[in-house]
């Protein structure tokens, strides 16, 4: 199966993202009021990088709250690293697993047409699983 599944039936309009000139506490803002982990970053189109939960903490920690006044991309994970919709959900996982983060942004000759996370995944895994069950349920009581 392939990340086109998961994102099949999402428009990329619906997509919450910010510019590399939002200003981090209104990056929180969004992330707060959204509650979501990460948002993808952009730049004239494309993605320059995500800002997540983990860089506004790490920053807070380092630099205390004048980071809050800062643009997103003096603190956000760049270069994104990009997954395309033809990418393997196992694939997806394990580099997730493999760079310990929890977003991909998805994108199709140059264009974001997806944001994914790590419950994306996660929850397609669970569907898989239970309509296997299903399926053996339902083989043992017909045999």
């Amino acid at each position: 199966m392939t990340i086109a599944k998961i994102i099949a039936g999402r428009s990329a309009s619906d997509i919450v993202s910010c510019d590399v000139t939002t200003l981090v506490s209104e990056a929180v803002t969004i992330l707060a009021g959204q509650r979501i982990g990460a948002l993808p970053v952009m730049r004239g189109g494309s993605v320059a990088g995500i800002i997540s939960e983990r860089d506004v903490i790490y920053r807070l920690a380092e630099q205390g709250a004048d980071c809050l006044n800062m643009p997103v991309e003096a603190i956000m994970t760049s270069p994104a690293i990009t997954i395309e919709p033809s990418t393997r959900i196992d694939d997806a996982m394990a580099l997730m697993t493999k760079r310990r983060f929890r977003h991909f942004p998805v994108v199709e000759d140059g264009a974001l047409v997806a944001f994914i996370s790590i419950g994306d995944l996660v929850k397609d895994k669970i569907d898989a699983v239970e309509q296997e069950a299903e399926a053996i349920r339902n083989y043992i009581q017909t045999a």
